[in-house]
């Protein structure tokens, strides 16, 4: 997809600088994807809190099937 967008130079600059990239876009490429993998582990981590893990087997029922 193409787009237009108005980003300051200096953000851009350090966009660059930061992500390593060669290109704007490249950078761009790598903000988005490390923003979007963050709030993916932010929503994930949010769902943890609300709906905790629940294990059925404990430490000695475990060592006993390794066992078997």
């Amino acid at each position: 997809m193409k787009i237009t967008a108005i980003i300051e130079d200096g953000m851009i600059e350090e966009l660059i600088k930061e992500s390593g990239a060669k290109t704007i876009t490249e950078g761009l490429k790598v903000a988005i994807k490390d923003y979007l993998s963050k709030r993916k582990i932010q929503h994930l981590s949010s769902q943890l809190v609300n709906e905790p893990l629940e294990f059925s087997y404990g430490a000695d029922h475990l060592r006993e099937q390794n066992r078997k």
